[in-house]
């Protein structure tokens, strides 16, 4: 297995300020991807002054060997309608999937390490990375611990077995605590609108409220970000991990 590329931090604009202000974003890439695809969006923010308290940490998945691309874990199709023969589907790679939740885990606890409270980072991600983002917020040690999640354009995997990997984790039930902000495109061929009905089903089923999860549709949008995506999370990083004065 090749080593894997270390994340990119792009450290707080205001760093020099007092540790009780510091929070931090670790935003997770999606399949096919790297750390450095979405680098640029921590510029942008700084470079309209949004946000200046936060770091930013992009992770790297390692390169999978089934897919022949950096992914979190190996992929299974997602179809727009359910199978008839389920028996028959492609499984998940619950493996893969419980590795990179541990690696990510080892990024949060860095954090916290040097002072940054768990109330004070926040994880997201695009795609797969949206993926391990709520997998992470549901079975890890941090669950229900952090200040928020961002999830773009990506699905809850292994739903069925949520409550099972849960109870063998040790979580209590906190996972209704955690901000969740959800983006999806109307036009996302690649992970399908039911996945996104099922994702948001199912958080509620785990005790996610309205008055926590921030869910949005864009009319037009694919698989990708745009620049009202990235404004409506802006909003909401704003919200769950504030400059303090």
């Amino acid at each position: 297995m090749s080593a894997r590329d270390p994340p990119i931090n792009v450290v707080a604009k205001d760093a020099a300020n007092s540790i009780e202000n510091a929070a931090a974003f670790i935003f997770i890439h999606g399949f096919g991807d790297d750390a450095s695809g979405l680098e640029n969006i921590a510029h942008q923010f700084q470079a309209a002054n949004k946000l200046p308290h936060l770091e930013w940490i992009f992770p790297n998945a390692l390169e999978n060997r089934d897919a022949m691309e950096k992914a979190w874990y190996t992929p299974s199709s997602l179809t727009p309608f359910p199978s008839s023969r389920p028996e028959l589907d492609d499984p998940e790679d619950e493996l893969g999937m419980l590795q990179s939740v541990k690696y990510i885990e080892s990024l949060i606890e860095k954090l916290t390490t040097k002072g940054i409270p768990l109330d004070r980072i926040v994880i997201g991600g695009f795609s797969q990375g949206c993926a391990m983002s709520l997998l992470i917020n549901l079975i890890s040690a941090n669950a229900g611990r952090l200040a928020g999640v961002v999830g773009i354009c990506g699905y809850l995997p292994l739903a069925e077995c949520i409550v099972e990997l849960r109870s063998d984790a040790g979580v209590q039930d906190t996972s209704g605590k955690t901000p969740i902000f959800l983006a999806r495109g109307t036009r996302d061929m690649l992970v399908p609108r039911r996945y996104y009905s099922m994702c948001v089903q199912k958080l509620k089923e785990l005790g996610v409220g309205d008055d926590l999860l921030e869910a949005h549709e864009y009319e037009g949008m694919g698989h990708g970000m745009t620049g009202p995506v990235l404004r409506d999370a802006c909003a909401w990083l704003e919200k769950v991990v504030p400059h303090r004065e």
